[in-house]
């Protein structure tokens, strides 16, 4: 996965983050099936509290496994 650098908060200028992840209920799920959940995490402001970026760590996990890319 791609490594993507905050410097500042679109919101109030902020320059520190903290992340954390919603898991459990709150988990991400795909269409193809429930058990292909993945946990969702965001990087949020810790001035303003605002959530800055939300993701899944690793994508693939969303997918069946017959169609995930092949590593080369």
């Amino acid at each position: 996965m791609k490594e993507i650098k905050l410097s500042a908060c679109p919101f109030c200028g902020g320059t520190e983050f903290v992340e954390g992840y919603q898991g459990g209920y709150g988990a991400l799920a795909s269409k193809e099936g429930a058990w292909l959940g993945a946990s969702l995490y965001h990087v949020i402001c810790r001035d303003c509290g605002s959530v800055v970026r939300s993701y899944v760590k690793d994508p693939e996990k969303l997918v069946k496994k017959k169609n995930r890319r092949r590593e080369l």
